[in-house]
């Protein structure tokens, strides 16, 4: 499949943090095609085993590639006089809150909308003000007796939003944040059927990130890979924003360095993109990072990690956008990155002896 179009199933499917289920599902159909084995580890996240093809005589060794598929999403909190009153999973801005569409995923899925009281009704102090959630609440267009026979407290609420293809290769839509990293992923394990990699790749669709990196943590615990690679969001260049706290929407993946970051790995993926005269960026990333990255690195006696940020416009609302050949160029840099692995960098990390 053509990277815009899983990112486009990808985008406008649901998977809030905790209820993957249905995009984990789409994630199986597509990796299943290049991958020898796949698995569902008991987290939610989905492994898929890509085997590489180490001589007898040399140590087999390992990289988990990861991105989260998961997005912030809602919760029903409450019933009330026919409407429903939510809270939210993951982090969400409440400026853009109201109006959006939503799908209220009840006993059936029901469309609905998120509003509050209308401007005219309101003081002139609350109108100056962002709307704060207990004043929001969602209309599903159902009396108060029908409503209840639908939705319970607890049901899951996403957005909804369809995937728009702008000018040029931009495209907008939702949960882009990390979806996008699952599609490069993808990119990556379609490359590599036609590229040789000594190395066994673990390509992980990791679920719970949003609220606390969960599945990186244990996936990676799991798979105890030599190496790993997390694929993530960075801010892209946008107005109102400093050149400093962003990296540019199409100029490339933006590979990190920092604390978070093996310098060697770094420095390998930066070779391997000038080699193949593939359009980069580099991201200061001076702490943690809070994404997969730092789970990555500090499961068990600690992991090599490197981190390649996808340049994202309008982070955590229903209009990401991005670049689709900035996620063309980070799926065949992670092939190219693949298909160069040796020994010999193993021992330049000091990894351990692997088993033959």
């Amino acid at each position: 499949m053509q990277i815009k179009e899983f990112l486009k199933k990808l985008s406008e499917a649901s998977g809030v943090s905790g209820y993957e289920a249905s995009v984990r599902e789409l994630v199986r159909e597509e990796f299943s095609q290049y991958a020898d084995e796949i698995q569902v580890d008991t987290m939610g996240s989905l492994i898929a085993l890509k085997r590489g093809e180490a001589k007898d005589d040399l140590p087999r060794r390992s990289i988990m590639l990861a991105g989260h598929m998961d997005e912030i999403g809602l919760l029903v909190t409450k019933l009330e006089k026919g409407f429903l009153r939510f809270a939210t999973v993951g982090g969400f801005d409440l400026r853009v809150l109201l109006a959006q569409q939503v799908v209220v995923h009840g006993r059936r899925d029901l469309p609905g909308i998120i509003a509050t009281r209308p401007p005219h009704v309101l003081t002139r102090e609350d109108r100056e003000q962002v709307v704060p959630l207990d004043k929001l609440f969602i209309d599903v267009g159902l009396p108060e007796d029908e409503l209840s026979q639908w939705v319970r407290v607890g049901d899951v609420i996403t957005i909804r939003r369809q995937f728009t293809e702008l000018a040029g290769d931009l495209v907008s839509g939702k949960a882009f944040d990390d979806r996008a990293a699952v599609a490069c992923i993808g990119h990556c394990l379609q490359h590599l059927t036609t590229l040789k990699h000594a190395w066994d790749v673990y390509a992980v669709a990791t679920v719970q990130e949003e609220v606390g990196l969960k599945g990186a943590l244990t996936s990676t615990f799991g798979i105890a890979p030599d190496i790993g690679i997390a694929i993530d969001v960075g801010h892209g260049n946008m107005l109102g924003v400093s050149e400093m706290d962003t990296v540019k929407v199409g100029g490339g993946p933006a590979i990190g360095f920092g604390p978070n970051i093996h310098p060697l790995m770094y420095s390998r993926l930066v070779e391997t993109a000038k080699s193949y005269e593939i359009a980069h960026q580099t991201d200061p990333i001076p702490g943690r990072s809070g994404t997969d990255a730092w789970a990555m690195q500090v499961t068990r006696e600690g992991i090599p990690t490197a981190l390649i940020s996808i340049p994202l416009r309008y982070m955590h609302t229903s209009v990401e956008t991005l670049s689709l050949k900035d996620l063309e160029r980070i799926g065949r840099l992670l092939a190219l990155f693949i298909a160069n692995l040796e020994e010999a960098f193993a021992e330049e990390l000091g990894l351990k002896k692997a088993h033959t």
